[in-house]
């Protein structure tokens, strides 16, 4: 048996020299040859990140958790082709995200090959998809790449929730790499937003997900355009599930839909919509069309999109039920579950202001006490005015009403598993005061 001290493998190792690797290993790394190997590699833009900037706190110890080493982001975009992005025909638009996001994972994974050939380690999390599922409906993803994008200085949040990049526009995907060496020089936001605030992605998005004022419907952009990715494949099996026949189910579902979603098994998810990318004219590459001729280009771009004959996908009593009804009459409204059915009170929690319709908010004013009991012991406030929510830990201020509730319990009442009267009769779900603001308080949250 051949001793570890003398297997060629650990003597060849050892005779090279440790002092030369600390050193390499102290070093920060030249920030204008990693700019250039990450250009050559097939990058068009990129910058870099230190992990402890302040600005990314709330990822810091989730990273750390998977990547102890972490020490500095690579954060890079790849340039869309814009024309079939904006095209009416969304399987074109979804080949050029699919191959996109494809040279997006492909130049990650060349850099993390190259740097790691070089002594050094490095890790490379999905561009988008696959994520970490096993903690669906929380946080599924490994890495943010919007913030880190922004604070690489490679564009800013426009008012539809994308990154615009100041030359390329919005017409970009991200990557990130996080390594385990410090960067000689890190980059920082720029210092103003591409956003040209032209509302084209207000006008444009089929749902209503995006408000003139700013405001965001996450859950109306989640049940339509990730029809296909997450939550709208549980509510497809839910319905053959509930079908006791072929006829059945045709009722529930056509057929084109029955294909789409088989598409998205085959080749990828699709997304229904972007449409919200598709319009916008911000970034040196793309504003000209748009600064020659507004009226042409609104005509060319936004309008083809507004009136594509298409379903819509919508929470029943949501606010895109009545906005696709309101502002598309020629679009189908389908009405389908979002699927986001929280397994922890954690998730209950952080999961209200995503699920929250303002629409059904317009002229309530509440607070409510939230006292749960059991596995998962928490106490939370819940107000609700001016059409906003706030969830806040701890029992504040003076409620309106008071609910004490089974951890379980109520978990189970949320996922449409449970019911809500055998609970307050074997009292696991008590309340002080009308229950009818309990009412009120779930027409805000339709599911």
């Amino acid at each position: 048996m051949v001793k570890l001290d003398e297997h060629p493998t650990v003597k060849q190792v050892r005779e090279r020299s440790s002092h030369a690797q600390a050193a390499e290993r102290t070093t920060p790394l030249d920030a204008g040859e990693l700019r250039q190997l990450c250009l050559e590699t097939g990058a068009d833009d990129v910058g870099f990140v230190e992990l402890a900037r302040p600005a990314l706190a709330d990822q810091r110890n989730d990273l750390l958790h998977i990547f102890p080493q972490a020490k500095s982001f690579i954060s890079f975009v790849v340039r869309m082709n814009r024309d079939p992005i904006r095209s009416p025909a969304r399987s074109v638009a979804n080949l050029e995200f699919h191959h996109a996001g494809d040279r997006v994972n492909d130049i990650a994974r060349t850099i993390v090959k190259i740097l790691e050939a070089r002594g050094m380690r490095a890790l490379n999390p999905s561009m988008g998809f696959p994520m970490e599922m096993g903690q669906f409906p929380g946080k599924i993803w490994v890495i943010s790449h919007k913030p880190v994008a922004v604070q690489a200085g490679l564009g800013q949040m426009g008012i539809h929730r994308n990154v615009i990049h100041p030359k390329f526009g919005n017409f970009i995907l991200l990557g990130t790499i996080v390594m385990d060496h410090e960067i000689s020089v890190y980059d920082t936001p720029i210092d103003y937003n591409p956003c040209l605030e032209c509302k084209l992605c207000v006008a444009a998005c089929p749902t209503g997900a995006i408000g003139a004022d700013g405001h965001f419907d996450f859950s109306a952009c989640y049940t339509h355009n990730y029809r296909e990715f997450m939550g709208g494949f549980t509510d497809w099996v839910e319905r053959i599930a509930e079908s006791p026949n072929a006829q059945a189910y045709r009722q529930k579902v056509n057929d084109a839909e029955s294909a789409s979603m088989w598409q998205s098994l085959s080749f990828g998810a699709n997304y229904k919509a972007a449409y919200c990318l598709a319009v916008c004219p911000a970034g040196e590459e793309v504003i000209a069309p748009f600064l020659t001729d507004r009226k042409s280009f609104t005509t060319d771009v936004v309008t083809p999109l507004q009136d594509k004959i298409e379903p819509v996908y919508v929470v029943p009593g949501s606010d895109a039920e009545l906005h696709v009804a309101k502002r598309f009459p020629h679009k189908t409204v389908r009405r389908v579950g979002n699927s986001l059915r929280p397994s922890s009170i954690d998730q209950f929690l952080a999961g209200l202001p995503n699920a929250f319709q303002r629409g059904k908010a317009t002229g309530f004013d509440a607070t409510y006490h939230f006292t749960f009991t059991g596995i998962e012991a928490r106490h939370a406030t819940i107000a609700i005015r001016d059409k906003t929510i706030s969830v806040q830990d701890g029992l504040v201020g003076a409620p309106h009403l008071r609910i004490t509730a089974d951890s379980q319990t109520w978990l189970r009442f949320v996922r449409k598993e449970g019911s809500l009267v055998w609970a307050l009769l074997t009292r696991r779900i008590r309340l002080k005061g009308s229950p009818k603001l309990l009412v009120s308080f779930g027409n805000c949250f339709p599911s």
